[in-house]
């Protein structure tokens, strides 16, 4: 999974990401609010870890403005406030947990591996089969019943279009997909994703040359729509 870890406590930051990092885990990790909002909306994160007292943007702040944004994202604010007023702001903000400072390292990676465990579960649950405007699509044979006939779908089609769906009537970036379904490594050009909504259109659009569901968004990235628009 991917973490976003944002600490001003250099000792603290290193330790967290030294053990998440030992857990499997991809971190990146900054000292300043400002930035940390950035690093949120150019890049996918499946957690993010916020200290409350940040330089420029405090963590109460990033967790409402990422909250607006972002639904799906687990959030755990680890903060040396301690009032009651203080967690409850947090969890009013949009958080997921809150623990304060000091803190237990080996309860920290326990509440976020319980974290990262439900929301993956949640979304195991969201679907393995598909069906819209006639088309089924099937996520664990990768077999799709369109309207065209039946297809058999690559990995990475499927992975595309599970992503689209899960974020229905949503703008999709570039950057997410990107990172999502192709990795972090190395990326594809944009135009490789264009050729696979051409290809999508072609399955289960009704008229490929002026599509309903399959979307691009110019200069921003994709949308699926599963009624039309």
């Amino acid at each position: 999974m991917r973490i976003l870890l944002v600490e001003d406590e250099e000792q603290i930051r290193k330790i967290i990401k030294l053990n998440l990092e030992m857990e499997n885990h991809e971190v990146i990790a900054t000292d300043n609010g400002r930035k940390a909002l950035e690093l949120a909306e150019s890049q996918h994160f499946d957690l993010m870890i916020l200290d409350v007292m940040l330089p420029e943007v405090d963590g109460f702040q990033i967790c409402s403005q990422v909250r607006l944004r972002n639904t799906k994202v687990g959030i755990i604010i680890v903060s040396a406030k301690d009032t009651s007023l203080d967690r409850i702001t947090g969890l009013k903000m949009g958080a997921d947990d809150y623990l304060t400072k000091p803190f237990n390292l080996e309860e920290l990676l326990l509440r976020v591996n319980n974290l990262l465990k439900r929301s993956t579960e949640e979304g195991a649950k969201e679907i393995e089969e598909y069906t819209f405007d006639g088309n089924t699509i099937n996520f664990i044979t990768y077999e799709a019943d369109t309207i065209n006939g039946v297809i058999q779908l690559t990995k990475k089609e499927v992975l595309l279009i599970k992503l689209l769906i899960e974020r229905q009537n949503e703008v999709v970036s570039r950057q997410q997909i990107l990172q999502t379904v192709w990795g972090y490594d190395v990326y594809p050009s944009t135009r490789t994703i264009d050729n696979f909504i051409l290809s999508f259109r072609k399955y289960f659009e009704r008229d490929p040359r002026e599509p309903v569901h399959f979307h691009s968004i110019r200069g921003v990235g994709y949308k699926f729509t599963p009624e039309g628009i």
